[in-house]
């Protein structure tokens, strides 16, 4: 493989809750559900990037994210689970399918989300990667990505293999893909069964009607435990049995099935011997207890918005009002991050340049266990809720996000900010381009980077030595807190600028 695996399609948030039941509703006789716990993932074309990724291969995700906390916990997930986010713009919330579990049995799905958004135009950079990629994967669940006319154009245009898991409700697939992978359920929805056939003899129907109607080069259909059926010519279809009927959790077993596939015809494999390792990989999949043996540990929850009076401009709701209010008027979105342990002069003096590059100014706050993470156990000196006050009672920040990772990468791929600063002396390329770890991050959908430098001899690090050399810390927090006050506007130097090409 000479490029990435590019998997295409709507990403939803899957949660599974767990609990006990031991009695009834006393005003319904329904079985009352005492959760236990619960784990988040990655479902729909996430779940499949993830799949993809876990299987060692470099991954690219096109889905659209929303401006919301479901938004922002996927991003998280897929980051961690080395998944490649680019991110187009999602009007509305965050799909999500929930799952109560009691027993190991699902007892209820509850669906929410609403009606669909509209998703938004791709970045040039989208239409590259998917051009380079060495697969293509269009993971279907019918809310609108795999309908979007610029990622069709350039999925109609790409060489490499490209296989189209297809949904009910969503669009046709585009003419020429390599292999169409539905399950016999959405071949029978598609291609409506004769009275009184056989499955096989549906399946079969179902598969040679969509690889005309799809001017496809195969379809397999999917048969659960018994395997799949695949049809690329008009001759007779190739039935490739499961190795065993597994019974277990099926969840994600379809995605598992087109992740194989796509990676074996990456690889250079025929498309018979593509759907005979596909069949393997989703029947052992099935075997070792699915979705849930096969995810890697999960991302813990994001922080939640730090407790306070309303109206501290804290936390991913405040995020998300802000982002829809400036992206509504049109207006441009700048972020910036760092970990601002005693906030002091040099970092109001960045704030303040970075809130005059657009119409409002995200900050990403490293929580106290990223920075004890970066810097050392003795660190942060102030916790992040102060932290995270302190920099909401700037005029010039508008809202604050707390992060736990190690980078902001997860948080840069929900925010999508058009500009993101940093502060500081970086070492600079060809030219005088800066060198910034996110540049390649904004390039996904076209944002930009800026170097704001700081002022000359302001240090956290410095203040922290020196204070406790003198045994003066808590001074020192005063000091560095009453930089808030101080006017900087005209301390800053000009930044610069790293656009994306």
């Amino acid at each position: 493989m000479t490029g990435p695996v590019v998997v295409i399609g709507d990403t939803l948030l899957d949660r599974d809750v767990e609990g006990v039941v031991n009695r009834l509703c006393p005003d319904s006789p329904v079985p009352v559900l005492d959760e236990t716990g619960y784990v988040d993932r990655p479902g729909g074309a996430g779940l499949a990037a993830v799949f993809a990724a876990g299987q060692g291969a470099e991954v690219v995700l096109v889905t659209a994210l929303a401006d919301d906390a479901g938004g922002a916990r996927l991003s998280a997930l897929l980051t961690a689970a080395g998944v490649q986010v680019y991110a187009l713009p999602l009007a509305g919330a965050t799909p999500e399918k929930i799952r109560l579990r009691a027993g190991g049995r699902v007892l209820l799905r509850h669906d929410r989300g609403g009606v669909p958004g509209e998703p938004g135009e791709p970045a040039e950079a989208v239409l590259r990667v998917i051009a380079n990629a060495s697969a293509v994967l269009v993971s279907d669940y019918g809310r609108g990505v795999a309908r979007q006319p610029a990622l069709r154009a350039a999925l109609a245009a790409t060489r490499a293999p490209v296989v189209w898991d297809p949904h009910p409700r969503g669009p046709a697939a585009v003419p020429g893909v390599h292999l169409a992978t539905p399950n016999e359920s959405e071949a029978r929805e598609l291609i409506p069964a004769l009275p009184g056939a056989t499955r096989l003899a549906t399946a079969s129907r179902g598969a040679q009607g969509l690889r005309r109607r799809w001017r496809a080069g195969a379809v397999a259909v999917t048969l659960g435990g018994d395997g799949a059926l695949l049809c690329h010519t008009d001759s007779t279809p190739l039935v490739v049995s499961a190795p065993s009927n597994a019974e277990g959790d099926t969840c994600g077993a379809g995605d598992r099935f087109a992740v194989a596939a796509g990676l074996a015809l990456a690889r250079g494999a025929l498309v018979s011997e593509a759907v005979q390792e596909a069949v393997a990989e989703a029947s052992a999949y099935v075997a070792a207890g699915g979705v849930a043996a096969a995810l890697p540990p999960p991302v813990r929850p994001e922080p939640g918005t730090v407790a306070g009076p309303g109206g501290e401009r804290i936390g991913l709701a405040e995020v998300a009002a802000v982002l829809a209010e400036v992206r509504a008027a049109g207006g441009t979105v700048v972020a910036t991050g760092g970990c601002f342990d005693l906030l002091h002069a040099g970092h109001v003096a960045t704030l303040q340049a970075a809130r005059k590059l657009g119409d409002c100014l995200i900050v990403c706050l490293n929580s106290d266990a990223s920075v004890a993470g970066l810097k050392g156990p003795d660190r942060p000196v102030v916790p992040q809720g102060d932290r995270s006050r302190l920099l909401a009672a700037l005029s010039c920040v508008d809202a604050v996000m707390i992060f736990d990772e190690p980078t902001p990468h997860a948080a840069l791929s929900w925010l999508r900010p058009d500009v993101w600063v940093k502060g500081g002396d970086y070492a600079t390329g060809a030219g005088d381009t800066p060198a910034l770890p996110e540049a390649e991050i904004l390039r996904r959908w076209g944002g930009h980077t800026v170097v704001v430098p700081y002022l000359d001899g302001r240090s956290t690090t410095d203040m922290i030595a020196a204070a406790r050399a003198g045994g003066q810390l808590a001074g020192a927090c005063c000091t560095a807190a009453r930089a808030a006050d101080v006017d900087w506007s005209t301390a800053a130097p000009a930044p610069t600028v790293e656009r994306s090409r």
